[in-house]
């Protein structure tokens, strides 16, 4: 599924189907999209991103991608030196940070030009590997569903292959050193994808909020930090990793936290279909025809109402739907991906007229 992409200078990817965050499988599928285990590291005696120059960086940039070539199958991007819509794709795939696609950091430091780059493992897009970002290293690795335990086996398999090669940066006393404070420690940050509009719909989203800050959770929305929940779709993941060991962090998160938000989204789609069926129905079958009639559709509208469809496809009031289908569509109504389909730069008018035709045509059979 990845590979250069026809005309591409920087050997970036090649997308032509649904990531692994949009398959639709394993446990709790229905409230959990996805499951994804973070590792931040940096090498011992270079300056720390924030703190280095452009040629420090540079050196950096090299040794890690020398140490990366050497644990598997990996599609390389010089993202410094990729187009702004690739970049964006990248982003969109959940493959890297908005922040890594600018190339600034906290304070404004930095531009586009900084030197940096992304790995991604082949063929499944489950692991990323982010070079110079925040930190010098992060290791991503994602899966489908509530499977958070996997995800952390994975990635500290291939945290340990990097360090066959790499020394990092590390404290008896306190762990891991990283730029940001709250990652110091493991370095692990554990987050899932869920898709709540039973509880949106209820008015029910804040005892989300507060499970989570009674966790110490962020609760963030769909791009991360600093985004917004948009077809009701929110990450939630932990603040802090110091004074806490990577089991304990899985503990809080796979067999806590996530499992009681999954029960409150549940109940809350069986209120729905048993006390307000009609009105829930109806909400369902007006998202739907919107969808497979509109000629213009903006990117959040879109998302909104896909979660809608989404909702009566899991809670049955849309028959003979296939979820993964509009899994899928979440990610390629998105900017970059329509421009990637069409093969050429789209105005916003274009967008929404390409974004219109394309759900139009892949939901033409649903309902």
């Amino acid at each position: 599924m990845v590979g250069p992409a026809e005309g591409s200078s920087s050997g970036g990817p090649s997308f032509l189907s649904a990531t692994e965050w949009l398959r639709g499988e394993g446990r709790s599928a229905d409230v959990v999209m996805s499951s994804r285990v973070r590792l931040a590291r940096n090498l011992a005696a270079h300056r720390f991103v924030p703190q280095a120059d452009r040629q420090q960086r540079a050196q950096v940039l090299a040794l890690c991608r020398r140490a990366i070539e050497r644990v598997g199958p990996m599609s390389w991007v010089d993202v410094h030196n990729a187009p702004e819509y690739e970049r964006q794709l990248l982003v969109e795939r959940q493959l890297m940070s908005r922040q890594h696609a600018r190339g600034k950091l906290a304070g404004g430091i930095g531009g586009p030009e900084e030197p940096r780059g992304l790995a991604v493992g082949l063929p499944d897009e489950r692991l990323a590997i982010m070079v110079n970002e925040e930190d010098h290293l992060r290791v991503q690795v994602m899966r489908s569903g509530l499977a958070l335990g996997e995800a952390l086996a994975s990635a500290d398999s291939v945290d340990d292959a990097l360090e066959r090669s790499l020394e990092y940066a590390f404290s008896p006393r306190f762990g891991y050193l990283t730029a940001c404070p709250t990652n110091v420690g493991t370095g692990a940050r554990f987050s899932v994808m869920l898709h709540l509009p039973g509880l949106k719909l209820l008015s029910e989203i804040d005892k989300v909020r507060r499970a989570a800050e009674d966790m110490s959770l962020a609760v963030r929305g769909f791009f991360g930090e600093g985004s917004e929940a948009v077809g009701d779709l929110y990450q939630i993941s932990n603040q802090t990793t110091l004074g806490k060991t990577e089991q304990v962090l899985l503990h809080e998160m796979e067999a806590e936290i996530v499992p009681r938000v999954i029960d409150y989204e549940r109940h809350a789609r069986r209120v729905l279909v048993e006390k307000r069926k009609a009105t829930s129905t109806d909400r369902v079958y007006r998202a739907l025809g919107t969808l497979q009639n509109a000629r213009l559709m903006a990117t959040e509208e879109a998302m909104e109402l896909l979660s809608l469809v989404r909702l009566g496809v899991l809670t049955q009031l849309l028959p003979a739907a296939d979820v993964k289908k509009i899994n899928a569509l979440f990610l390629f109504v998105q900017q970059a991906h329509l421009q990637h389909q069409s093969g050429k730069e789209l105005t916003q008018h274009e967008r929404r007229t390409a974004r219109a035709t394309l759900l139009r045509e892949r939901l033409s059979d649903v309902g």
